[in-house]
């Protein structure tokens, strides 16, 4: 089936059970990543929680709560748009303007979209100071700060913290307004003699697992 220029296929059917994915949310390949992830981790009894740095308004975290109902979601943001530690350093190595304007959120307004609002845990503040005094384990984390610096911050916390078997997602690893996403996932991998996927999702996201 064709929509809006992006191809949805029936594939997810071969599972044989109901599928929890809104079609309506933008990015369908994105979600079914996702739901597949999801699928995975569960079959194999993977035992950790979740997270997400750069939340924003919640769009994608909610299907992450969704997903994991009986897992703790952590969801760090600073709430108020991009910290300026970051974007300094943004501009002076020309990775992007980093002039984006995504303050228009907030902690209250980002936990009115989450199915399971009990079991999220949202972290304000800058990352990975936020992050200090967390030692869980994770099954599964989403990168979307959309910078250089807390992208190559989230791999380094996270990674050491993800369980075999787990995954990392990080939105626009191949989007040309925010090419430091791709160097961060570059570096980290070649520091880590790791591989990633890359996705053809509207935003370009890449995978590392575990």
């Amino acid at each position: 089936m064709q929509n809006k220029k992006v191809a949805v296929t029936n594939t997810l059917e071969y599972l044989q059970r109901p599928r929890k994915i809104d079609s309506n949310y933008f990015d369908h390949i994105r979600l079914s990543t996702l739901e597949l992830i999801s699928f995975e981790i569960k079959k194999k009894g993977l035992q950790g929680n979740v997270a997400e740095v750069g939340v924003y308004k919640g769009k994608f975290a909610r299907y992450i709560n969704d997903l994991f109902p009986d897992r703790k979601l952590y969801l760090f943001d600073t709430f108020e748009g991009f910290d300026q530690r970051d974007t300094a350093e943004e501009k002076a190595k020309n990775y992007s303007s980093a002039t984006q304007d995504f303050s228009d959120t907030s902690v209250i307004s980002v936990l009115k979209q989450m199915p399971v609002r009990d079991n999220c845990i949202p972290v304000k503040g800058f990352f990975p100071e936020s992050a200090k005094g967390i030692e869980d384990s994770f099954v599964l984390v989403s990168l979307d700060a959309d910078l250089y610096d807390p992208i190559y911050a989230g791999l380094n916390f996270f990674f050491p913290r993800l369980v075999k078997g787990g995954y990392i997602l990080i939105h626009d690893f191949n989007n040309d307004n925010y090419k430091g996403a791709r160097k961060a996932v570059e570096q980290f991998c070649t520091e880590q003699s790791l591989n990633f996927v890359p996705l053809p999702d509207s935003g370009g996201s890449a995978i590392i697992s575990k």
